[in-house]
């Protein structure tokens, strides 16, 4: 017999032909214009089910792209500030220096000794400590104990 009701269309936005992209353009935690970066530690930490699907997309993703010659990234957990908070070592880090000008007031100038304009409003990249291993390194010790609970006394049954 011939059904003459219409095929039921899924409702909502049509499936994206780069959910990758979307999704990282959202601003998620830990996503750059260049790069995707998953602190280990929060890896570790995952449920079971999830950890074994990051293995299986990884080692495909490895598997496809293995072949490149990969660089070593060095990542470094970092901050947004204001050029006018940072001291000494955060400015050389940054690659500018503050002065105090003839007239007495402060001025920063880059590497090549150039004023810095609005120095007060900039926001610059800083690194900082890591907040993640502090919190979520033995993230699995505060879970609580699966399966039975071991007998009172010591005794093994």
């Amino acid at each position: 017999m011939f059904n003459h009701d219409p095929i039921p269309r899924p409702s909502g936005p049509p499936a994206s032909s780069t959910p990758v992209r979307d999704y990282m353009a959202a601003g998620a935690p830990g996503v750059s214009a260049d790069y995707v970066v998953i602190p280990r530690a929060l890896a570790e930490a995952m449920p079971l089910p999830w950890q074994q699907h990051l293995t299986h997309l990884l080692a495909e993703f490895h598997r496809t792209y293995g072949h490149l010659k990969w660089p070593i990234y060095r990542v470094v957990p970092s901050r947004y500030e204001k050029l006018g908070d940072l001291d000494e070592e955060q400015l050389a880090e940054v690659g500018a220096i503050m002065e105090i000008d003839s007239d007495g007031s402060l001025v920063y100038r880059d590497r090549s000794g150039r004023k810095i304009e609005n120095a007060e409003d900039r926001t610059v990249l800083v690194s900082c400590l890591d907040p993640i291993p502090a919190e979520y390194a033995n993230a699995n010790q505060s879970t609580p104990p699966r399966g039975f609970p071991a007998p009172l006394g010591g005794e093994r049954v």
